[in-house]
């Protein structure tokens, strides 16, 4: 797919920030126009993140029109927001290969482009990395500027706050963007907003202002009275009483679409020392009526055509790990008045829109805010509350310690229902859920699952969560293998693996989605195949009934083989009496890029071509 550039005269002229610096600002609105069209166009034909990029228009070209990317640092948090970005700085022709095997990375990353200052995926890290480069810019003394972008919602994570308190007490030179795309603004209200904001971002006002705290700091009664004056009139004309008080200078809010406004206040900020917060509203989606009106549904995107305003019916397929999970939750509500559950703002994402409706009371979206999230379902269920925590791997991982400090050691009854386990697809390194059975499967009183199908899934739930100890389930993105679930929930027991298949001479273990791949190899070479169900507790007896008859014991899982399923089985063959041989398969030492997840599962040799490889290589 290629577009043609001639249909938008303005943005040809800016492949580079460095072009679109030499352009007049009087072209910037036309340009932020046609790339608008041209981020429509390109998405569309092409599918990604859509919604989020829309909104940053104006705001993406105003940065770049100000400061001297790359040498001025341009962080942005978390990557949806970032196409417009990657449009600007040389990878325009490149767009539909975005999220695709070989393409371009989903998010900002250093090794794609060198306007990519920090690799980020999990929301809430700009501040932070941004602080760390404005220290080093202090150190290097050569002018360099440094700026964060970040959305309204990842201001909600505990850690943005650790680094506005820390960004204000050592008072370096920062600009944080806050892009608010939750906010209304009228024309009125934007217009205003825009005036005051050049006027307290001028020279004449901070002279002034900072002269005059300089003047006053002797004399303490007359400066607690202008420190006071200052906060309750600045309250009554922007709400930025509270990054004032961590130490940052808040201007705003401006209209975020108002591309000249914007970069007539970003001109007038480069030039003020300390630490700054901009605050601009934005719509998200906007310039696309559905996006505007119904942005999540228009976060990510298929192909699509922009015409229709709306989105293509999905193929009829399977319902999806997501959606039974989704389902046992309701059911579950339904016979137990004390399930909680609990998302770190992500409903949609993990099945729970219907439950979120159903069982409002029940419900808890804590915002992103991974590591409350879990100890906040431990403190449910030390008061004896059914606690469940639904998280993407890749999520968990953000909230390690308070798992092991405030779930596991008190051995609390929480249960994690541990959505995008194993390879996700287009997200790529970032969201891969490659750790989570390693860093669970050291943790004393975890329980560790892994369903093969759907139904195994919603029966794994039920045994979760009626065990009074931590517990995870851990499934995959996307749709599941077709299996109807049974209405009926049953426990099983702790540590049962159950056989698929008899063969002779090699024994496959399979923990988790793979199992399709494992049969379809074990056919070939009349093999034995396990779904071991249980990562731990392990089932050692199975294990010491085939090591009787077999030779090769081969574990297969979608995780990393380092510390993963198939190192619990080497620990214990090692610690026995029998002399079987072990090959383990899962992912390998090195971070996994995007692709499909059939495409990766080939890539990396867990497929039924890579399975029947391995042991013909083995056994050379």
């Amino acid at each position: 797919m290629t577009l043609d550039i001639a249909h938008y005269p303005i943005l040809a002229q800016a492949d580079t920030p460095q072009q679109l610096r030499e352009l007049s600002q009087d072209k910037l609105q036309q340009l932020s126009i046609e790339l608008r069209q041209y981020l429509l166009t390109s998405v569309s034909q092409s599918s990604g993140h859509f919604a989020s990029g829309l909104g940053t228009v104006e705001l993406t070209v105003a940065l770049h029109y100000v400061y001297n990317t790359p040498f001025d640092r341009l962080l942005w948090d978390v990557g949806h927001q970032a196409y417009p970005h990657k449009i600007l700085t040389g990878r325009r022709e490149r767009m539909p290969t975005i999220r695709k095997k070989g393409g371009l990375h989903p998010f900002p990353w250093p090794p794609e482009s060198e306007y990519d200052t920090f690799a980020v995926g999990h929301s809430s890290t700009s501040i932070s990395a941004a602080l760390g480069m404005a220290v080093a810019a202090e150190k290097e003394a050569s002018g360099r500027k440094v700026v964060a972008v970040i959305g309204d919602g990842a201001m909600t994570a505990g850690m943005a706050f650790e680094a506005l308190n820390h960004g204000g007490d050592i008072s370096k030179n920062l600009l944080v963007v806050l892009n608010d795309n939750e906010m209304s603004i009228s024309e009125n209200v934007g217009a205003l907003n825009s005036h005051l904001a050049r006027l307290l971002t001028g020279n004449f006002f901070n002279s002034i202002r900072d002269g005059g705290k300089k003047l006053l700091s002797n004399v303490p009664p007359i400066k607690e009275f202008a420190s006071r004056a200052e906060e309750h009139i600045k309250g009554m004309v922007v709400p930025g009483t509270i990054f004032e008080e961590l130490g940052f200078k808040y201007i705003g809010p401006i209209d975020g679409h108002d591309v000249n406004g914007v970069v007539d206040t970003l001109r007038n900020m480069r030039n003020i020392n300390g630490p700054q917060i901009l605050h601009v509203v934005t719509k998200k989606g906007k310039g696309y009526q559905s996006a505007e009106q119904d942005p999540i549904k228009f976060h990510a995107v298929p192909k699509f055509n922009p015409q229709d305003q709306a989105l293509p019916k999905a193929a009829p397929s399977n319902p999806t790990f997501s959606a039974v999970f989704g389902d046992w939750l309701c059911d579950m509500a339904t016979q137990d008045s004390k399930l909680m559950a609990i998302t770190p703002a992500m409903r949609e994402g993990s099945g729970m829109v219907k439950f979120s409706q159903q069982f409002p009371s029940q419900y808890f979206d804590v915002a992103i805010a991974e590591q409350h999230a879990v100890t906040f379902a431990a403190g449910l269920a030390k008061e004896g509350l059914n606690a469940v925590v639904a998280i993407y791997s890749t999520f968990l991982q953000r909230a390690y310690d308070q798992l092991i400090h405030d779930v596991a050691i008190q051995n609390l009854p929480v249960l994690f229902a541990i959505d995008r386990a194993g390879l996700v697809g287009a997200d790529g390194p970032t969201h891969q859920g490659a750790f989570d059975i390693p860093f669970l499967r050291c943790i004393p009183n975890m329980i560790i699952m892994a369903p093969s199908d759907e139904n195994e899934c919603r029966q794994m739930l039920y045994t979760g969560h009626k065990l009074q100890k931590p517990a995870a389930v851990r499934y995959p993105r996307g749709s599941a293998t077709g299996v109807v679930p049974s209405q009926q929930m049953q426990s099983y027991e702790l540590g049962k693996s159950r056989t698929i298949r008899e063969g002779e001479k090699v024994a496959i273990l399979n923990f988790g989605i793979l199992l399709p791949y494992a049969l379809e190899a074990a056919e070939k070479i009349n093999a034995t195949v396990i779904d071991m169900r249980f990562v731990k507790p392990l089932d050692t007896n199975i294990i010491n009934q085939l090591a009787a008859t077999h030779e090769v014991f081969m574990s297969i899982e979608d995780g990393a083989v380092i510390g993963g399923a198939g190192s619990a089985v080497a620990e214990y063959l090692i610690s026995s009496p029998h002399n079987s041989k072990l090959i383990q398969l899962g992912l390998p030492d090195t971070f996994i890029m995007q692709g499909t997840q059939q495409e990766m599962y080939a890539e990396l040799g867990l497929d039924s071509d890579g399975i029947l490889s391995k042991l013909a290589a083995f056994k050379a």
